[in-house]
């Protein structure tokens, strides 16, 4: 198949899958920006914040897996299109159950279960798609198409009524769904000539599950992913809140935490179109993958220490921008990494990965909170760890990394 016909297949492939990124950005970034003024009408605790918080990732802890199984089982258009149902009517009836904790926290579980079945299924669908020379680029695209999503909702949801946020975005998804349903033919799209059938050589189908966790090259991945995803929900989370309540941004100015997203997404993109051509100026995937992770976690931790430094709102604001940024670089590498030693199982592997990921989701927000308030207000220890954490990820990755099949 000609090269013309493969980039236009994958260019098609991640148009299908942009609008369901940047609704699933949208609806897990508007909490943490309207709860500065749910926590003004409801009075709730900084602890109660943080588990209302991260009350989504127990959801998505718990369909990442399934996710992929079920995307194997039953088509990954299928799978796409319940999960954005789902998490859009959570985020529809957010409003109606606020002022019930325990029923507000069961709504965001909600969400976390509908947004949790479908990167696995990206994930399947990208591997057995994409071939390796576009791969880099191809997850760089996926990851800025969130950014977009988060960058919308960070520009306009401070400047609506909390309850209009929800409503608003919980309606596009569900609109979306139904416009999917009665328009969008999985089989009128392309012709079966012109689809590229980059699925790889299976050599052993029947992996036992226990293979999942008994190599050195994919807990590698696991614990970038952990790493990345700790600095990351403690940035979704918290960004809002910290630069309201220490560096004092008003409504307006919360609006900026829609830069980190911005430069998060040009990057990813920029970074993806750069790994590509080193592959093709024949340096090693490997090599291309830890250059990019090394960048993608050691980067954030050393902003993240400069971060709680400063005390003006335009420059935490560029730091984080810039830890953002470089955070988009693991796009081309450990999370392209799936679809190079596991081709085969790309969705199971990225669903055990992206499990074990959420477990920071969990965290963060307890953990920050009780963090903060033992240390006086003080948010440093909070950056601290994340950066150690950062940093030691980013060896083991560097040290035990692999870009051959493994299963």
């Amino acid at each position: 198949m000609s090269t013309i016909c493969v980039s236009s297949y994958c260019k098609l492939l991640w148009a299908d899958t942009t609008v369901f990124i940047e609704l699933r950005c949208i609806d897990r970034v508007i909490m943490p920006i309207t709860i500065i003024p749910m926590t003004q009408e409801f009075k709730w605790t900084l602890q109660w914040q943080g588990w209302i918080l991260s009350a989504f990732a127990f959801g998505y802890l718990t369909s990442q897996v399934f996710g992929a199984c079920a995307a194997s089982r039953f088509g990954g258009k299928t799978v796409l299109l319940f999960a954005v149902f789902l998490w859009s009517i959570s985020t529809s009836v957010t409003p109606l159950l606020a002022s019930s904790v325990p029923a507000l926290i069961f709504c965001r579980v909600l969400l976390g279960l509908g947004e949790g079945l479908g990167l696995p299924t990206i994930f399947h669908i990208f591997a057995h798609s994409v071939p390796i020379e576009e791969r880099s680029r191809s997850f760089g695209y996926l990851v800025a198409a969130g950014s977009v999503g988060q960058t919308v909702a960070s520009v306009i949801c401070p400047h609506l009524a909390w309850r209009t946020s929800f409503y608003l975005f919980g309606t596009l998804g569900i609109v979306w769904v139904l416009i999917w349903m009665m328009f969008y033919n999985d089989n009128k799209t392309l012709q079966k000539e012109e689809i590229p059938l980059f699925v790889p050589k299976v050599t052993n189908p029947n992996v036992r599950w226990g293979e999942f966790l008994s190599h050195w090259a994919l807990w590698a991945i696991y614990l970038a992913h952990f790493a990345m995803n700790w600095s990351n929900y403690i940035i979704m989370q918290w960004l809002p809140t910290y630069l309201s309540k220490v560096l004092g941004a008003n409504a307006e100015s919360i609006s900026l935490t829609a830069a980190p997203y911005v430069v998060n997404s040009l990057v990813g993109i920029m970074a993806g179109h750069y790994a590509d051509k080193l592959v093709n100026k024949k340096w090693s995937v490997l090599s291309v993958r830890r250059l990019m992770t090394s960048i993608g976690l050691i980067g954030p931790g050393i902003s993240l220490l400069a971060f709680c430094a400063v005390d003006n709102l335009l420059a935490a604001v560029v730091i984080v921008s810039i830890s953002m940024g470089l955070c988009a670089c693991n796009s081309a590498g450990h999370l392209a990494n799936h679809a190079d030693i596991a081709p085969n199982h790309a969705g199971v592997t990225f669903a055990i990965s992206n499990t074990l990921a959420t477990i920071p989701g969990i965290l963060c927000g307890p953990l920050t909170a009780e963090l903060v308030t033992a240390s006086g207000h003080r948010w440093f220890p909070v950056f601290v760890i994340a950066a150690s954490i950062n940093f030691t990820s980013a060896v083991i990755y560097y040290s035990q990394s692999s870009a051959s099949q493994v299963l």
